[in-house]
């Protein structure tokens, strides 16, 4: 069974999407469409821009977005999902892929995402961490014990792979205490702020405002969501868990394992880079793995 998934914040990279620009109308007047949508023609600064640009949260999400979505609509009748899940904004592609959301109504709210995004990441300067060789238990009660700043497991992207966020100095102890219980690494990322945490909170009310307003549609499929990581269909179900999703963790190690055990067999990967195809064979190498950016 082929299970399609898309990437999220990160993946970015200057000149992404210009193949698929200049090879498809379809996908020339989806970009345009989008251009038109946002108020600023993104496929500038997606084409030709510089890694700073990108690197905006504002320009990262929307650009992301885009690029997995539309090479989803360009495949035409090959785009034949069994299953679909998207890492962290990456779920809003799946969804916009599934027929769940509209291509219009999913960029407006992975837009309006971003900018709460961004303006709470002000709000409360904070960051993330990669955590690499621990058990995700050691992990999560390492972040536990940090009990006068915030720092919350964020990201489950592989066994011996989690990614916390938090405060700037909640962070800075997190690293120490992970070091200290043998992370191969701990380091810092170059975040805007504290993604899928509590400091996320101003964000969520205004997109939980934004989710509730914009009609959804059952998927084609089953998506699995990040808080959830089992399949749902339910739109309802669908809008809540989008809701949470941004001060939950992604679940994406859970998600993977959910999807093998209901059958999914091969990973394609949509979007910029390859990083989910990697984490699916860390996951189990046993699953066959492709892409298309």
């Amino acid at each position: 069974m082929k299970a399609f998934v898309f990437p999220g914040q990160g993946a970015q990279f200057v000149g992404m999407g210009k193949d698929l620009y200049e090879t498809s109308e379809v996908a020339k007047e989806m970009f345009e469409k989008a251009n038109e949508i946002l108020g600023f023609r993104i496929t500038d600064l997606m084409f030709a821009g510089t890694d700073e640009d990108l690197r905006q949260t504002k320009v990262t999400q929307p650009a992301i977005f885009l690029h997995s979505v539309i090479l989803a609509k360009t495949m035409g009748s090959e785009f034949k999902p069994d299953m679909v899940a998207g890492h962290s904004l990456g779920e809003f592609s799946a969804l916009v892929a599934a027929n769940a959301l509209s291509f219009e109504d999913g960029l407006q709210l992975v837009y309006k995402r971003a900018l709460a995004m961004q303006k709470a990441c002000e709000l409360n300067p904070s960051t993330m961490a990669a955590v690499l060789g621990l058990p995700d238990e050691k992990v999560e009660e390492i972040c536990a014990s940090i009990t006068d700043e915030v720092v919350v497991p964020a990201n489950y992207n592989c066994p011996g792979q989690i990614v916390i966020s938090g405060s700037n100095a909640g962070i800075d102890k997190a690293i120490e205490l992970m070091k200290e219980a043998g992370a191969k690494r701990a380091l810092k990322l170059s975040v805007g702020g504290a993604f899928h945490s509590p400091l996320m909170n101003p964000a969520k009310e205004e997109l939980a405002k934004a989710i509730n307003e914009t009609q959804f549609s059952a998927p084609i499929c089953a998506v699995y969501q990040n808080v959830t990581t089992v399949a749902e269909t339910n739109p309802a179900t669908i809008k809540q868990n989008l809701i949470a999703q941004l001060t939950a963790p992604v679940k994406w190690t859970q998600s993977v394992e959910h999807m093998i055990a209901d059958g999914a067999d091969e990973f394609i990967e949509l979007g910029p880079g390859a990083v989910l195809q990697g984490l699916a064979k860390k996951i189990n190498r046993e699953v066959a793995t492709s892409g298309r950016q």
